[in-house]
């Protein structure tokens, strides 16, 4: 009981990555990420991923929602959602059950909408 208590309270924090932050390499997280940096490798949150517009992601990531305001390539996997903001990019393929693109966003991939698989929560004990 006290490890699904810690879980959704994991769910709820939201890891922030500034615009002056570069990561090269994998990001694994149970909770959502706010990011207007640059990541350079995958993203695998337990919540949702939110990408400012001065955000960039060269990688897939797999998550619960999908909100784009920057620039994405490499594929996207979500459970519920993905909206491609105005001034956002994807080129990639993506996944997942609604997709959202706002006037002016630029979507290069295809789009495969269906019931997708429950993303897993990354195992909190991973190494």
């Amino acid at each position: 009981m006290k490890f699904k208590k810690e879980r959704d309270a994991a769910l709820e924090d939201v890891s922030i990555i500034s615009e002056v932050m570069e990561i090269r390499g994998d990001i694994v997280t149970l909770g959502s990420i706010r990011l207007d940096g640059k990541v350079y490798g995958n993203i695998k949150s337990g919540g949702n991923v939110t990408i400012g517009n001065l955000g960039e992601v060269h990688g897939d990531i797999h998550a619960k929602s999908i909100a784009n305001g920057g620039i994405v390539a490499g594929s996207v996997f979500m459970e519920e959602k993905i909206t491609l903001e105005s001034k956002s990019s994807l080129k990639g393929d993506l996944h997942g059950k609604i997709l959202v693109i706002e006037e002016g966003a630029v979507f290069i991939g295809k789009s495969e909408m269906k019931q997708p698989e429950p993303v897993a929560a990354p195992d909190a004990q991973a190494e």
